[in-house]
């Protein structure tokens, strides 16, 4: 399993200052995060054997939205020895959507 405590990951493109701080205790994971267009965020879950990350979450923006959604996030490892999130999201309610992003490990 991959232990995801204490790593810091931010959306591909992103803010460089903008990142999300992962913390772990067994399978459950959660993490925090702000910047950008984000206000607060969380977001928790659970981690399967092979690191993949099934979780839910909910953020304010800037302009006062609350968005809530639920992702799966498959690892993917980098030449440097990073770790690359593959994240496939969906969004609930007045702002539904759906998509892929990517989360990179910031070093």
């Amino acid at each position: 399993m991959i232990d995801y405590d204490g790593r810091r990951f931010r959306k591909s493109g992103s803010d460089p200052d903008t990142f999300a701080q992962y913390h772990q205790d067994g399978d459950l994971v959660w993490a925090d995060f702000a910047g950008g267009r984000v206000r607060r965020g969380s977001i928790s879950g659970t981690a399967a054997p092979d690191g993949t990350l099934h979780m839910a979450y909910s953020m304010v923006l800037a302009g006062g939205e609350v968005i809530c959604g639920h992702t799966t996030n498959t690892p993917v490892p980098t030449a440097d020895g990073r770790l690359r999130l593959r994240e496939e999201w969906q969004r609930y309610g007045p702002h539904a959507a759906t998509g892929t992003s990517y989360l990179d490990e910031v070093s």
